[in-house]
């Protein structure tokens, strides 16, 4: 059985990796921002409220022991926040990743160490899928700061021998997250049948469900070395903002109307699909969940009302 410590993993994706993780064996620890009464529900043995440094960390590691792997989720999440705030995006990102880093080459030198970045790396100006070889040229401060956690990640890695693994998510939905595309147009849905959405509807993500996510981190665990290879999270397929809101307003009514204002977004790359040919080679990795059954799921708990406080 493995110790296994997340980094904000009350979020979204760290609450699934923790959930899925602890089913496979592991013992769960977490650290980051706010109470969470729910933690062990998710698999969660331990959480500590608080920002990733070394004296949190510390007690971490005093109660429940040196950890054999680190999954490094905490920072910022969207690119409108680091537009509005970008100290703080820089703060969350780039300097929790110094940090934690800096602790583990003194404290936790043998742990491997899942370095989660961005397909925001990659910016604007791709109409094919992205390999992992593609050149990093980020546009939005978000995009910018998940460049500096991965090159800190492959500075540690090259210097002091840390093993590490960086992996690029792209646009990870499911049920339980409450922002972003999906719950805008639940949110909107429920109050109106006719919606307009920022954009032209033509941009284009490669959208990857939380639980294949959760599946994808677990394998890229195993992968991490000295070499500190970086792999695409994503599906290899693109689906436009347009055929995402048709395949949500269909499951939500059939009849909703759902338009676009033509004016895109700041900081919003136009294509953003991940090239999965190392991922599949290395590290044996297929998603399961389809976009329309993971759409027809978030729907599904949306309407269930869930998510309501």
């Amino acid at each position: 059985m493995s110790l296994i410590l997340i980094t904000g993993g009350k979020g979204f994706i760290g609450r699934h990796a923790a959930l899925h993780l602890s089913r496979r064996g592991s013992t769960i620890v977490g650290v980051g921002h706010g109470t969470w009464s729910e933690a062990k529900a998710w698999g969660v043995s331990m959480w500590l409220n608080g920002d990733i440094e070394a004296p949190n960390l510390d007690v971490v590691a005093a109660q429940a022991g040196i950890p054999d792997a680190v999954i490094h989720l905490a920072g910022g999440s969207t690119v409108g926040a680091s537009i509005q705030s970008p100290l703080e995006d820089f703060g969350r990102t780039a300097g929790s990743t110094a940090r934690l880093l800096e602790w583990m080459r003194t404290r936790a030198p043998q742990a491997a160490l899942v370095g989660v970045s961005s397909a925001a790396v990659y910016g604007s100006g791709h109409e094919r899928p992205i390999p992992e070889t593609a050149p990093l040229r980020p546009f939005s401060p978000y995009g910018v700061h998940k460049a500096i956690l991965e090159q800190l990640c492959q500075s540690y890695s090259t210097n002091f021998g840390m093993r590490v693994s960086i992996l690029r998510l792209f646009s990870v939905f499911g049920a339980g997250l409450t922002k972003q595309l999906l719950w805008d147009l639940c949110c909107r849905l429920q109050s109106n049948s006719r919606v307009v959405l920022g954009g032209s509807g033509r941009e284009t993500r490669d959208w990857i469900h939380v639980d294949d996510t959760a599946r994808l981190i677990e394998v890229a665990i195993t992968a991490a070395s000295t070499d500190c290879p970086v792999f695409n999270g994503g599906t290899g397929y693109g689906r436009t903002t347009r055929d995402i809101a048709a395949a949500v307003a269909d499951t939500w009514t059939g009849a909703a109307n759902v338009e676009f204002s033509g004016q895109a977004r700041q900081g919003d790359p136009s294509y953003l699909v991940a090239d999965m040919n190392k991922s599949r080679t290395f590290l044996s990795f297929d998603p399961v969940v389809g976009v329309q059954e993971g759409i027809a799921r978030y729907v599904q708990w949306f309407r269930s009302g869930e998510w309501a406080p």
